[in-house]
């Protein structure tokens, strides 16, 4: 089964690739069907192998020669990664489909982030619609509680806290990034998404020296904080709880 998991999740990982590329265009997800970026070539079934297509056709383009980006296979383990660790960790269930959805949907928003500086409205939709849709599923199926006025709470303190930056900012925060932590506020409720917020910064501030120090950046590059926002979420998912008691016992005891 895990192996049958990972294959799933590296397969996915390859359609995330197209879709960075359609999404951006504003082309249908679907129809063409898959060919060369460059040439536009239709590509045969052989072409479209994750990861062993890449090596046999040595990075490039069969039929233009055009250099295949490391970024396709990066995904695609990545998220064959992704999923086998939310295997482990959830089961085939309710939550592993969840998740799984949610990690393919942050790592199209990472590579489109870092690489173009936007989140498109439409991931962020999908996110908040899914969302939604795992609440009320947990409660009817699963007998989960429902804590919207929680979840509600999350997204309009972090909605209204990154506002009030975008707009002090007077451009340093992206329009996307308002929008991706007022959904994500909603998953993570309220007190959590405070510790994500507060997180996010602090990655993107450690992170941001780092690569001024390695001089990946110059001062006048802009930074994409999509990737810290995410990065923060998922730590605040999985360890939260832990941090939050950890950070009461040390210091307001």
């Amino acid at each position: 089964m895990e192996i049958l998991i990972f294959l799933i999740g590296i397969i996915i990982g390859y359609f995330l690739n197209v879709c960075i590329y359609r999404i951006l265009k504003n082309e249908s997800i679907v129809f063409p069907g898959f060919h060369c970026s460059n040439c536009s070539t239709p590509l045969n079934w052989y072409d479209l192998v994750p990861i062993i297509s890449f090596l046999s056709l040595r990075r490039k383009c069969i039929y233009c020669g055009m250099k295949i980006s490391l970024r396709y296979p990066f995904a695609e383990i990545l998220n064959g990664i992704i999923f086998l660790a939310l295997y482990y960790k959830f089961g085939f269930s309710t939550d592993f489909i969840f998740y799984s959805i949610l990690f393919s949907i942050f790592i199209l928003i990472t590579l489109i982030d870092i690489n173009y500086h936007i989140i498109p409205n439409m991931l962020i939709y999908i996110i908040l619609l899914e969302s939604i849709s795992y609440c009320f599923i947990k409660y009817f199926l699963h007998n989960g509680q429902l804590n919207l006025l929680g979840n509600l709470g999350g997204l309009v303190l972090s909605g209204i806290i990154f506002l009030i930056i975008f707009i002090v900012s007077n451009g340093g925060m992206g329009g996307g990034d308002v929008k991706l932590i007022a959904v994500l506020g909603f998953i993570l409720g309220m007190p959590k998404i405070i510790l994500g917020i507060f997180l996010s910064f602090l990655l993107g501030g450690i992170i941001s020296v780092l690569l001024l120090v390695l001089k990946i950046k110059e001062r006048k590059d802009a930074i994409p904080f999509g990737p810290f926002i995410i990065l923060a979420f998922v730590i605040t998912l999985f360890w939260g709880d832990k941090i939050m008691k950890w950070y009461l016992k040390s210091f307001l005891r």
